[in-house]
């Protein structure tokens, strides 16, 4: 009868070595059958143990450790850990979907902030009409490349013909070239009557944006910024965007140049949409997403495993005072 430290030995070959156990008939000078009999044996006397993860359970574990870091209401997705980038967001795209399922209802407003996450919600929509609902841009789309009026209009027409919604939107450009333009524009008459439905919303829709990663954010990779910009950026140690307001680390937004330009919803108007669901895929949206916690902008995450991981690896972020900034 094989020793218990032959039982390990043999153990170790095929458990951690991945031998064959042909091979390591021949190193023992044994039978195959020989080499089987001892790893059940191995097994059985618990010098070998096998355990296979709950996938849904550990990403239900993570998703009640962050709602309780961050005070919000967490969804992670398991996502398997060799999925293409493009595959794990939609997956994120496909459970959003079905929050906001869950958040709409008859008469019920949504605000949207376009961007490639967002876009890919769309099309995981379930088709249900809905009395009285409405769908509004958050923030425009226009730059000195395109009108942004097509990209626009396709992303929000996904979810008024999932709902049959109206559909209202924003054509002005995502960032004016002065501040005093963006102050003439917020006070013609059609334009207020956009903001207005905004500020109304009932639920808010919308990613982080990030410098760099294999699914690029729209506004960081499509010539919405220009050289000048990037350099004020870093100069102001802007990690991401949510709705094209750009955030610090800290979740701080006042005194970077650009946000005096935006037509994107400030976060104090967007603190006070009652439900804002973040989606997020990607590991390179971890300190985006940790700024936009950090700025009390999201009240529903829903993002994959991997990030989630990531996410908790960090240490939270101090929680800034938010400051008042009339639209």
């Amino acid at each position: 009868m094989a020793s218990d430290e032959d039982l390990e030995r043999v153990a170790r070959r095929y458990w951690l070595d991945r031998v064959r156990m042909e091979d390591i008939a021949v190193e023992e000078g044994i039978s195959r059958s020989t080499v089987s009999r001892m790893l059940d044996a191995a097994r059985s006397l618990g010098i070998v143990t096998v355990s296979v993860n709950a996938v849904h359970g550990r990403a239900a574990s993570m998703a009640g450790e962050l709602g309780h870091r961050y005070g919000v209401t967490a969804r992670v997705v398991a996502v398997p850990e060799d999925a293409p980038d493009v595959a794990r967001l939609q997956l994120v795209a496909d459970r959003t979907a079905a929050v906001l399922d869950e958040a709409m209802g008859d008469g019920m407003t949504l605000g949207l902030a376009w961007g490639t996450t967002t876009s890919a919600v769309g099309q995981h929509l379930r088709a249900r009409p809905l009395r009285d609902a409405h769908v509004v841009q958050l923030n425009g789309a226009m730059n000195t490349h395109s009108s942004g009026v097509g990209y626009g209009s396709d992303v929000l027409g996904r979810f008024g013909t999932a709902w049959d919604a109206q559909v209202h939107h924003f054509p002005v450009p995502a960032f004016f070239d002065r501040p005093e333009t963006r102050q003439a524009m917020w006070r013609e008459r059609s334009v207020r009557r956009v903001l207005g439905i905004q500020q109304s919303a009932d639920v808010a829709l919308f990613g982080v944006g990030a410098v760099a990663g294999a699914v690029p954010s729209r506004v960081w990779a499509e010539g919405y910024l220009t050289h000048a910009d990037r350099a004020d950026l870093a100069a102001a140690s802007v990690v991401g965007d949510v709705c094209t307001v750009f955030l610090r680390g800290d979740g701080s937004w006042e005194g970077i140049p650009i946000n005096a330009r935006t037509s994107g919803l400030v976060p104090p108007a967007l603190r006070r949409i009652p439900r804002r669901v973040c989606a997020v895929s990607g590991v390179n949206k971890v300190t985006a997403l940790a700024a936009a916690l950090a700025g009390g902008l999201v009240t529903d995450l829903v993002l994959d495993e991997a990030t989630a991981s990531a996410l908790l690896l960090r240490r939270t972020a101090p929680r800034p005072v938010p400051a008042l900034w009339s639209r």
